[in-house]
């Protein structure tokens, strides 16, 4: 579908959008998919460029918190088994199921996730005071909870990606002891899995509208760098907000849908 001057100037804009907002905390999605509804593009079509149109600004989000990584390869080979199952399941669902089929249910498990965002600082304390009564040996790498919450969360990231981001790192902000840079730098790379498990499946089955894709593209591997650099210095306290924010604003767009 041929766009015009101003359309391609909008996904452009909003793919630089996603990128920065998915490097910081996640739902670049719905910065994206309205606007490329807006265009005119179906629901699927939609769906599929946007997955393949953020894979570099994922990428570019996990480049620019490379220093966060450090010591985490493991931790990230593993989650990365579970984002990659996930999100090849919820590609294959995105075709199988009614449009409607996750309506419901995620804005409830993106309010849940901002709950847990919020409540991390206390819940991780109290963990950390049994298990200190109790001698109980920390897990380093969340244990059978994280990975089979991931591979849950990574199915529905898969399926539709908004505000996938703020599940990973409410999970892990609760069942990992680390920083919440660190959580992020994470949840960056696992994002690009899903994206490029998802795009690549979608490569072979699905139509995507490829001016879409180039445009979403650029501007999201722009915005990757953005989001890096601005993530990368916000304190916990103000990173922790503005997760709830987006996470607030994600809600509100999910049930106007």
């Amino acid at each position: 579908m041929a766009l015009s001057i101003w359309e391609a100037l909008a996904v452009f804009a909003a793919g630089i959008g996603a990128g920065t907002i998915n490097t910081i905390v996640g739902s670049g999605t719905l910065i994206t998919f309205p606007v490329l509804l807006a265009t005119g593009l179906p629901p699927v079509t939609a769906t599929v460029s946007n997955a393949l149109g953020l894979i570099p600004g994922s990428v570019s989000g996990a480049i620019g918190y490379r220093a966060e990584l450090k010591g985490q390869r493991r931790l990230v080979l593993r989650l990365g088994v579970a984002a990659a199952v996930g999100g090849l399941t919820g590609a294959m669902l995105l075709l199988a199921l009614p449009e409607t089929a996750f309506e419901t249910i995620v804005p409830v498990l993106v309010a849940l996730a901002l709950v847990l965002v919020v409540l991390q600082p206390r819940i991780s304390a109290h963990v950390q005071r049994r298990r200190a009564r109790t001698g109980t040996v920390t897990k380093t790498d969340g244990g059978p909870a994280l990975f089979g919450g991931l591979l849950l969360a990574s199915v529905y990231g898969g399926y539709f990606t908004a505000a996938q981001g703020i599940i990973y790192l409410s999970l892990m902000g609760i069942l990992l002891e680390d920083t919440l840079q660190r959580l992020n730098a994470v949840k960056n790379v696992l994002a690009a899995i899903v994206n490029s498990i998802a795009a690549l499946f979608f490569l072979f089955v699905a139509d995507f509208d490829w001016t879409a894709v180039l445009l979403i593209a650029v501007g999201s591997a722009i915005g990757g760098q953005v989001g890096a650099k601005v993530g990368r210095r916000l304190p916990p306290p103000v990173l922790r907000t503005f997760i709830v924010v987006v996470g607030t604003f994600a809600i509100v767009q999910l049930l106007l849908r």
